[in-house]
């Protein structure tokens, strides 16, 4: 059985510049066609617009405030709010709250430096 306690997760910086905590992947559980990682932005941080050729993702909200664009399209996001990026769209998430915003991001297939391309300098 894997179970995995956040707290013991050791942090990594992606390659889009935000600090994630895999939970679950390949490289740490049973699990092979996906990864579970809870990411976390500072007051006033962003991601670099990237995309992921292969990989889906689903991003939910659960502390703070911020704002997305997927493709040419922006809405603010909060707590609550399940995020739908396809593989192939251009994404970039702002923390526009004053406290840390922190997100599940689902990844199917898992999270790879590989598969992330960076489209702003």
């Amino acid at each position: 059985m894997d179970v995995r306690q956040l707290d013991d997760c050791p942090p990594f910086v992606t390659k889009d510049g935000s600090e994630i905590r895999e939970l679950l992947a390949h490289r740490n559980s049973a699990i092979r066609q996906q990864s579970l990682a809870e990411a976390r932005l500072p007051a006033g941080a962003a991601t670099d617009e990237h995309y992921h050729p292969r990989a889906e993702e689903i991003y939910y909200i659960t502390h703070g405030t911020g704002r997305i664009r997927i493709g040419g399209e922006e809405r603010d996001v909060r707590p609550g709010d399940a995020i739908a990026i396809p593989p192939g769209s251009r994404h970039k998430l702002w923390n526009t709250g004053g406290e840390t915003l922190r997100l599940l991001c689902c990844c199917a297939p898992a999270y790879e430096h590989g598969d992330t391309i960076i489209t702003e300098p």
